[in-house]
């Protein structure tokens, strides 16, 4: 009887011994996944046989197993998360249990950029293939609806950002996150707003970002550009600005605006109505916003691009012909 047992404690130890080893062997040996990484996808409230098996379908593991003894050995059980995992090549189980034991899935990301349109935003959400696709047969004006946004128009009101999400995260609440930012963002700007400007509310100082940002890409000038059409509303004199025409024309713009295009009226055309346009006509910065609210002290009406990136500025006429023959004509006389 006591040679029995003592036969079954050492079948016992050896046994122990032997799923040890192999237990330590299979948690750091690499499992060389092909290709160099692998995106998985861990559905929520996934138990861990579940879990085991959704990483054999995927092909991280060949069996289920043993993956599900380490982690009750490791009492790691009820610690495993959901979520979308990058894995590279060399990963072994251990370093994928402690993975999914912090949570440390991978992030989504969407940049959006200065001087864009909504189309444009709507695009590159919808080219995202972390983003869950939610609003792809809704227009515009739906898209705000959804929201609960204030304005049907939707151009403008987005703040330009990049925005880091966890995967299947839905378009709708990416949008509603950078709207939510803008929103702020010019809150604040427009409490802070220098005095006297002539914008009736902080949208019209939207529209007015939206303009500064299409028509310059140099910051530093930006405060000179909302000064010069400050300066022309105060006095009534129209923008006459090319983006808001190329904004107008929609689809129509083939990359050349043309004299014909600046008297063919629009909502968007500055030529040819006074005042603002009557919405934003892109995305603005924040350099944009402050420059609206904070333009540069000057006399100037007019300025004309010197061909560089940059802007020659002119109090009348005059000068600002003798520009265009400079810079545009090539006149130097």
């Amino acid at each position: 009887m006591i040679k029995s047992i003592k036969k079954w404690v050492l079948i016992s130890i050896i046994s122990g011994l032997v799923l040890g080893m192999w237990l330590t062997y299979y948690a750091v040996t690499p499992l060389k996944l092909q290709p160099n990484s692998q995106e998985i996808i861990i559905q929520p409230k996934s138990g861990l046989r579940s879990i085991a098996n959704q990483l054999v379908e995927q092909g991280v593991i060949g069996e289920p197993w043993g993956f599900i003894l380490l982690a009750k050995l490791l009492s790691k059980e009820q610690f495993l998360q959901a979520g979308s995992y990058t894995l590279n090549k060399n990963i072994n189980p251990y370093q994928l249990l402690l993975s999914l034991n912090h949570g440390k899935a991978t992030q989504g990301s969407v940049t959006f950029i200065e001087g864009r349109t909504f189309s444009q935003m709507r695009d590159k959400l919808a080219k995202n293939d972390a983003v869950k696709q939610s609003i792809t047969n809704l227009s515009d004006a739906e898209v705000m609806q959804k929201m609960g946004a204030q304005y049907k128009v939707s151009e403008g009101l987005f703040f330009p950002d990049t925005y880091y999400f966890d995967r299947n995260t839905s378009d709708i609440i990416l949008l509603q996150r950078s709207y939510d930012a803008m929103q702020r963002k010019l809150a604040k700007a427009w409490e802070y707003r220098a005095a006297n400007l002539p914008y009736k509310n902080s949208y019209q100082a939207l529209i007015m970002a939206s303009i500064i940002e299409k028509e310059t890409g140099k910051s530093a000038e930006r405060p000179m550009i909302a000064g010069v059409f400050i300066n022309r509303l105060r006095i009534g004199m129209r923008l006459q600005t090319d983006p808001t025409v190329i904004y107008g024309m929609g689809a129509q713009y083939d990359g050349n605006i043309r004299k014909k295009d600046l008297i063919k009226d629009t909502p968007y055309n500055t030529y040819t109505r006074d005042g603002l346009p009557p919405s934003p006509i892109a995305m603005p910065g924040l350099a944009s916003i402050e420059a609206a609210l904070h333009p540069a002290g000057t006399k100037a009406l007019y300025f004309v691009g010197k061909g560089d990136g940059s802007h020659a500025f002119s109090n009348n006429l005059e000068e600002h012909n003798r520009a265009v023959n400079r810079y545009q004509l090539g006149n130097t006389k």
